[in-house]
């Protein structure tokens, strides 16, 4: 055990409730703590990338390491993190964006980050050192709990060192811009869904559907000439980023920000306020003053659930930063803490306030 992986053990047997954090960019996502106010536990010292394999497409580094240099490292051999992690701050770590769960535009296409979780290394509720999955696909074995621990905004332990699954960055990439309505682009996300052309993100917001290509070269080059539209020259790789990292004008001011999951060929939802969508539909950010019982009922009525996501305190208190869970799969999230965290120690309240 490291000397940083000491402290932070004396740090838990000590009993008192912690709030794990980083670069605290991510503190407006979950609920406020529990009861008093936990001891903040600062990881950003436990930082460092400790193995990276081009060849085999894995890195494990440490909690604290900022994922600008993760990126900085990958990008130096053509290699990327295909989840696309948000970036709400400079100093936005590995550990913060594995325990937040958060995927960006590629994550329709490319997969979500647990997809990419090939091990990980916690301490736990008893301050005990574990090791669960490997470096590489072929050494990992057994229950993918790396996989648990992803979204779990570290309410099961103290993520000490992730493994990750990286992929070569693609030969070419492309944006297009339609104008179009809000149902003319489900419409037509959907049936661009189930033909074979390189679309790995969309957004559609105010009239307006850009979507982005990557893939061989020879594949862009075809899904421009069948799509039309119009191409957006070296703007397009800000735009993008300004969407990943949130810095998009449609995300600023203080409106409520709710993070609705939907099955891709739901129509839009009657809701009051501004929509943006992503994930070919399945994402759909609402900024809207609407009660919080009348947007989960709209969700809920059509299989989905809402998120409220960057929302005043008040709002996250009277009914969750989360949709309630059935009893079963509550019953089921308390055993998991209780495995991991019985004493309760860990971000309490953070995911869900019982918990």
């Amino acid at each position: 055990m490291s000397d940083m992986s000491a402290e932070f053990g004396e740090r838990i047997r000590a009993g008192r409730p912690l709030w794990i954090r980083g670069a605290g960019s991510k503190d407006f996502y979950g609920n406020a703590p529990r009861g008093e106010p936990p001891a903040v536990l600062d990881v950003r010292g436990h930082a460092g990338i400790v193995a990276y394999e081009p060849t085999e497409l894995f890195i494990t580094a440490k909690c604290g390491t900022p994922l600008a240099e993760i990126e900085a490292v990958l990008a130096e051999r053509g290699q990327y993190l295909p989840f696309e992690p948000p970036r709400f701050g400079p100093g936005s770590t590995l550990g913060g964006a594995v325990a937040a769960g958060l995927s960006g535009p590629r994550r329709a296409s490319g997969g979500a980050l647990r997809d990419f979780m090939l091990g990980v290394k916690i301490l736990d509720g008893e301050a005990r050192e574990l090791t669960f999955g490997g470096q590489m696909i072929k050494n990992v074995a057994g229950y993918d709990v790396s996989r648990l621990i992803a979204g779990s905004l570290g309410t099961l332990g103290l993520i000490l060192e992730v493994s990750l699954k990286v992929l070569p960055q693609s030969a070419a990439e492309s944006t297009l811009r339609f104008g179009m309505t809000q149902a003319e682009a489900l419409d037509q996300l959907n049936r661009w869904a189930g033909q074979p052309l390189p679309i790995v993100a969309s957004v559609w917001l105010e009239g307006v559907l850009t979507l982005r290509l990557a893939g061989a070269r020879a594949a862009v080059s075809a899904a421009e000439q069948k799509l039309g539209g119009e191409k957006v020259g070296a703007g397009g790789t800000a735009f993008w980023d300004d969407v990943r990292d949130q810095r998009a004008p449609y995300f600023a001011g203080d409106t409520p920000l709710w993070r609705l999951s939907l099955p891709t060929v739901t129509p839009a939802i009657d809701l009051p306020g501004a929509t943006l969508i992503e994930w070919g539909g399945a994402l759909r950010w609402l900024r809207s003053e609407a009660p919080t019982t009348t947007i989960r009922a709209a969700a809920e009525k059509v299989g989905g659930s809402a998120t409220a996501y960057r929302c005043a305190a008040a709002l996250k208190s009277a009914g969750g930063a989360f949709a309630p869970l059935p009893e079963p799969l509550m019953n089921l999230q308390r055993r998991v803490k209780q495995a991991f965290d019985p004493r309760g120690i860990f971000n309490p309240g953070r995911m869900y306030p019982d918990l």
